[in-house]
């Protein structure tokens, strides 16, 4: 499967000030996958390093502190020579501050030899910050690669070309059809590619579930002291936070008397790694948004569409059919892509109820409202409103709809969200 990163890979490689690059995300979206395949296609060989209980290269990191010993002890422990420029050195599931040290002596002066270190940790930034590295975050795979994955390169074009353009796709119901799949699916390599063999949605199912499970194992050997028992908690009900007419996280669904102290931790962590994205109200609007969100007040979204489709026992004639559903979905898709487009996230409420599903504050400086458009006839007059009070000139609202303009409002269908990270 084809991945953007790849071209974040090659421009590191040519970068002339290249350290050693750390890659991280969630388990399971094809970070070692696409690291291998970048170093099998760049490069002459791979020196790949698994780092989970390696004690002989802790042994490594601890004795020397040299980079060409560290080298010659490395390929013997791989079997195989390390070429400057021709080898790709990787180091997966990277935790220990002893080997990071170790790389970090290949960020010190001119050297030649190419290092990625893998982790699933967005914490592990702050552990192994140094002006030796640098870092890259992987997102699960998004629309634009499903539809490769798929061989729809040319859909692919027609609805960048009508994101630009404000004009109607003619492929648009091809388009949805996709999407609705993609949804399903979400964006975890194996789901897709399960999808792909195997349409049988137990099986669809079996992976989705499987990955849920990795996701909670994973919380068990944390280095952060956390309570798993609550970020499992928080994880289990956050789906049903969205059935209720108000998305807002609301504490009193966890547990009867619980308080937002026994849960604060635990959703500190699942946001701060990514396992959740949090999205903050705001009430008022200016520059930086960040000035005017209300910590207490907040919504958190999956990750992933497809374990949000799995965890509210979905199918698809339910998805087809329920809007409310079919609306969370969607909501929860455009969180996403607003996210690994680089923004963070916010919505807006007012006292008298007039909300707003996204705000952005833009790389031009601009504050750009982005409005889901469902059956709620009070949210589309709130869009209007908020322009009006807030003397904001472009929006955009996302439906099931063609591309149009309309307004200074760009009206796109659901599928193009992705074109947010290249466009917005």
């Amino acid at each position: 499967m084809e991945r953007k990163i790849m071209n974040d890979f090659l421009r590191w490689k040519k970068d002339i000030n290249r350290k050693p690059l750390l890659l991280y995300g969630n388990r399971q979206i094809g970070k070692t996958y696409s690291v291998l395949a970048f170093g099998e296609k760049e490069y002459k060989t791979v020196a790949y390093i698994n780092c989970e209980n390696n004690y002989e290269l802790l042994s490594i990191a601890k004795r020397e502190n040299s980079v060409e010993k560290i080298v010659l002890r490395l390929a013997l422990l791989v079997g195989e020579p390390i070429l400057k420029k021709d080898t790709l050195i990787v180091f997966d599931n990277i935790n220990d501050l002893d080997i990071v040290k170790m790389v970090k002596l290949f960020g010190k002066g001119e050297c030649d030899y190419h290092v990625i270190m893998i982790t699933s940790l967005k914490e592990n930034l702050v552990k192994f910050k140094g002006e030796e590295l640098q870092y890259k975050y992987m997102f699960p795979v998004d629309f634009e690669e499903y539809l490769k994955a798929c061989n729809q390169n040319q859909l692919i074009d027609f609805i960048k070309d009508s994101y630009k353009n404000n004009k109607p796709i003619p492929f648009h119901q091809i388009a949805m059809d996709h999407f609705q799949n993609y949804l399903m699916t979400g964006g975890l390599p194996e789901a897709i590619e399960a999808s792909f063999h195997n349409p049988n949605f137990a099986y669809l199912n079996s992976v989705h579930q499987k990955m849920i499970d990795c996701y909670k194992r994973s919380l068990l050997f944390m280095p952060t002291l956390i309570d798993t028992t609550r970020a499992n908690e928080v994880l289990d009900i956050m789906p049903y936070q969205f059935l209720k007419p108000n998305h807002k996280f609301q504490y009193g669904l966890m547990r009867e008397g619980s308080r937002s102290k026994d849960y604060e931790a635990a959703i500190d962590f699942l946001s701060n790694n990514n396992f959740v994205y949090r999205c903050y109200k705001v009430s008022n609007v200016g520059m930086p948004l960040s000035k005017f969100k209300d910590k207490d007040s907040f919504k958190l979204y999956p990750n992933d569409t497809g374990i949000l489709f799995y965890q509210l026992h979905l199918n698809q004639i339910k998805l087809l059919q329920d809007d409310k559903l079919k609306n969370i979905l969607y909501e929860t898709s455009i969180a996403n892509n607003i996210v690994s487009s680089g923004y963070n996230l916010y919505y807006y409420a007012s006292e008298g109820k007039a909300e707003v599903s996204f705000i952005v504050q833009s790389r031009l400086g601009k504050i750009v409202p982005i409005e889901l458009v469902n059956t709620n006839l009070s949210k589309a007059k709130s869009l209007t409103l908020f322009m009006n009070k807030y003397d904001i000139h472009e929006a955009i609202r996302v439906s099931e709809e063609n591309f149009s303009l309309k307004k200074g409002i760009k009206y796109i269908p659901i599928y193009a969200t992705f074109c947010f990270k290249e466009y917005l």
